[in-house]
Order: C-alpha cells, then structure tokens, then sequence
C-alpha cells in the first residue's frame, strides 16, 4: 500500500523527509518489523516505542510515525499528536475498515463482560450463523483459536483479526472492551452496531486515577456510539441506566428488579445454582430486520449463578437486536454450560468445588449472593488476595466478603499470597495484606495466611465434608486453582476415574 495513501487516515503535525513509499505492513513493536514496514511508536506503562526506532530500522522500517520528533532520523518521519490514535486509525485503513463489514458488538462491565460476550457467541452460534469473538479468555473465529494476553487486543492485532475475520466467511463478532482498552485507544476505528454497558463498580482505580474517570472511560463505549447502532443498558445498574439520556444511539433496555425497560426477568428460580426464569418482552420494536412483539418466553440457563441471570438479560437483548430468533436464543443460553473461573463448578460429588474470579466487591456481591441460595452444610472459602491493584480495591473486596460472612455463616477464611503463581504485576503487597487482615479483624473472621496457593488449597481441603462447598476465589492468584485442587484429590483419593476428574481442565486457559 503507497504510504501516502495510507497516511490520509491521519493528521500530520509535521513531516521530514517525506517520500511516498510502498508499505509492506505496520508494526508497533520493533522486535516484529519485517522490511518494508512503517513503525509507529506508541508510549506505554513501561517503555516507550521512540526509545527502539532504531532497532526497528535496522530490522528493516522504511518510515516512522512518532509524538516526539527525532532531528537525527534518516528516513520519513509523520508526527501526531496521538501515536496510539493513529496506530487505529492506520490499522483499519491498511486493512480496508474491516470492521465495517461486520456485524460488531461490544460489552463492557465492571462484571460480567466475558461471560456475556461468550453467552452472545452462543446464541449466535444456535442461529447458525459465523461468528468471532475477542475477549479475556481467547480469540477465536474458523480457522483460529489462540489464549488471550489482552482483554481488548493492540488496535493493530484488532484490525487484523477483523480482516482475517470477514475473509474467514465470519459475519458477527461479539468482543469484550476493556477500560484499558478504550483508555489506550485499542478500539479506534471500531465500527460497532451494538454496544452494552451491563455494570460499573469500583476497579482499576489505580490505572484510571480515580473511580470518576474509570466509569467516563467506560461509559464513552456508550456515549460515543453511532445514532444507527443500539446501545444496550442494565436498568437495575444507575449507571449503566443514566447513560439512556446520554447517547445518540437507539436506546434498549433490560432489567430483573426493574420492570420498565424493554425486557423483564420475572419468576427467577435458583434453588440448584442455575437459573430458570421468564423474560417478558414489554416493548414492542424493530431491528434487525424483523418486528418483534409484546410476550414472554421461558429460558433455563445451563451456566450458574445469580449474575449469570444479568450477563443472560444482556445477551438475549442483543441477541434479539441482532435479529435471533427466541428458539435459538433459548438453545444458545441452554447449551452454553459457562466460562472457567466464572462460578464454575469443577468438582461435584460429595461436596462441590466452586472456582470463581472474585475480581472485586461488585463481583463478589453477586457469587456470595448465589451462594446464599443454594442448599449446603458449609462453605469453606480458599481466597487468593489479589495484588497490586491499591488500598481502595482490596479495602472494599475484604469489606463485601466481611459482609456477607454471617449469612453463610463462614467465621474462618483461608487466604493465600500464591507467590509462586502470580507475576510482579499482581504481587500482594504488604499494605494489601495489612489492609485485608485489619478488615477480617474488624469482621470477627480468623484468616489461616499462606504464602502458597498449594498449602491453602490442601487447608482449604481438610475442613470440606460432605454437602459442604469450597470455594476457590481470586483472581490471577487463583487461576491455577482448579489444576491444584483436583491433582490433590486425585492424589487422595486414586480409586475416582481421572478422566471424569480433570474433565474440567480440558479446554482451560488460566493457570495452564
């Protein structure tokens, strides 16, 4: 592609050595530059892409887009106000606005995106349709399937999918969007049809700098959408709902509590963990391509959990915006039996085995709540503390598990630092430590403190009996969990079949 052609999708400030070259491809990373390619030097938490132009010269860049300018430099040089703004904006016209030709949907919540990203995938998949998706766990569309690093991938690696995505035959791509992600501009140029919003409660503050400017990120997925696309709002979440009154896109609305949007949940059953209820469809409308009426449908999930109930509300509302029929959706959400690490039952004999994120207090609100409606004898809670995400975060986790305590009747927490499973950007600090004892403290609650996830987990397994549940919570620290616990059961007890036993990890991600 001839450079100057491709620079069109930007503004230049200023320009040196300005020639119009053939474009072999771009790169971000100077340990990807191929020859031929133009460099784009974007500044991150821990480097910054001006400092390695060199090297990507020598591995063969022709030309450079930079936010500082560089005198010395002997070769084109673009620069722009906002490198990471223009790494988009050249991604989506390098690869001919890919997502344009798709139908894209967007979810972001505090709680609940992956899940419901996963649930829309589902339903998709049920209408028979070919689908993508982009999300915490992986990305994956025919022909590819690959962990994910990124929530919300680099805007160029975005891009590309979107173009290997629509010559892949794929027509929906549902995708989660992180906050970083939108703060860091990796969905620039992202053409979206619909757009949810199912949550906001207080995380990545010490990313965002304060819980104010966290939700303004969040909620600029809503506020900047399309007058054409739907953006999808939580009744029941303030604000999720607030944000009605501040898009110019088509407005449709769900709730459980509330009854005044488009959708109802009414007749919630949830005595055995997954969730059956009615969704009453209160608002006749238009979109995509039918007229759906005022009536109800009865749905009965196969993923547990009292969340599950609002990620589902979400899905079969852009289900229904993407024009599903009511039978797939019903065998979508049926069939789709959860997302690892989201209140997922990976042992059930005797006692069950719950091993849930518990990302924050939002989080932890609605697992303990499903937990409050289950039958057991104990539950028996294993938490991994999770690191270096500040004072107010691990204050307020510790607080909503405090909180909750007496009506599950737990007087004893086992909590680990998993030193040995975390990286040093998720190390538990010490004032993280003291912070969460001096609140189990306040709680009455006695903490068994281990360094290692092993040594609590085998804790954790000494005091479960039987119609007991352990729950294994936390985040990163917890992600090897699950492979933990059940090696030692397997080891407690050889006479159980191991391949029913590790069933669960056979197509796990986290902690692999």
């Amino acid at each position: 592609m001839l450079l100057h052609d491709l620079l069109k999708k930007i503004e230049i400030e200023e320009s040196w050595l300005d020639e119009n070259l053939e474009i072999a491809h771009l790169a971000y990373d100077s340990r990807s530059v191929k020859p031929g390619d133009l460099f784009v030097c974007i500044k991150g938490f821990r480097t910054d892409g001006h400092k390695y132009i060199g090297s990507a010269i020598e591995n063969g860049a022709v030309a450079v887009v930079v936010e500082d300018s560089q005198p010395s430099l002997a070769l084109p040089q673009y620069r722009v106000k906002d490198s990471r703004a223009a790494l988009a904006a050249l991604a989506d016209g390098f690869f001919g606005e890919p997502s344009r030709k798709l139908h894209m949907i967007g979810v972001t919540a505090t709680n609940g995106k992956t899940t419901t990203t996963f649930m829309v995938d589902a339903i998709l998949k049920a209408f028979h349709l070919t689908t993508g998706m982009i999300g915490t766990v992986k990305v994956e569309y025919p022909g590819f399937s690959e962990a994910s690093y990124l929530t919300t991938p680099e805007s160029l690696d975005l891009h590309h999918h979107f173009y290997d995505m629509a010559v892949a035959g794929v027509t929906h791509v549902a995708m989660e969007v992180s906050s970083s992600a939108m703060d860091l501009k990796r969905i620039g140029n992202v053409d979206f049809d619909i757009v949810a919003l199912n949550n906001i409660s207080r995380e990545h503050i010490d990313l965002h700098g304060s819980f104010e400017e966290y939700y303004n990120v969040k909620a600029n997925l809503i506020r900047r959408a399309k007058p054409d696309a739907w953006a999808v709002l939580n009744l029941d979440d303030p604000l999720s709902a607030c944000l009605a009154a501040e898009t110019s896109a088509q407005v449709f609305t769900y709730g459980v509590e509330s009854a005044d949007g488009h959708l109802f949940c009414r007749d919630l059953e949830l005595s055995t963990g997954r969730a059956a209820f009615t969704v009453e469809i209160r608002k006749s409308f238009e979109a995509g391509g039918r007229r759906v009426e005022k009536g109800s449908f009865d749905v009965r999930l196969g993923t547990p959990g009292f969340h599950s109930v609002y990620n589902a509300m979400s899905a079969i509302s852009i289900a229904l915006l993407s024009g599903v029929s009511i039978e797939a959706i019903r065998e979508g959400l049926a069939s789709f039996h959860g997302v690892e690490r989201r209140f997922e039952i990976i042992y059930e004999n005797d006692y069950k085995i719950i091993d849930d994120h518990f990302a924050n207090a939002g989080n932890i609100d609605v697992t303990l709540t499903t937990l409050t409606k289950m039958a057991y004898n104990h539950v028996i809670p294993v938490y991994a503390i999770r690191g270096s995400r500040g004072p107010a975060v691990i204050r307020e986790a510790a607080q909503a598990i405090a909180k909750w305590a007496p009506q599950l009747e737990v007087t004893e927490i086992i909590a680990t630092l998993s030193k040995s499973h975390v990286t040093w950007k998720d190390e538990v600090t010490q004032e993280e430590i003291d912070i969460f004892m001096e609140e189990m403290e306040k709680a009455g609650i006695a903490v068994l403190l281990y360094d290692e996830l092993d040594d609590a987990i085998a804790e954790g397994l000494t005091k479960t009996g039987e119609n007991d549940i352990l729950l294994l919570a936390g985040c990163q620290g917890m992600d090897s969990g699950a492979k933990t616990v059940l090696e030692q059961i397997h080891q407690l007890r050889p006479e159980l079949d191991a391949s029913e036993l590790f069933k669960p990890l056979e197509h796990r991600v986290a902690g692999q």
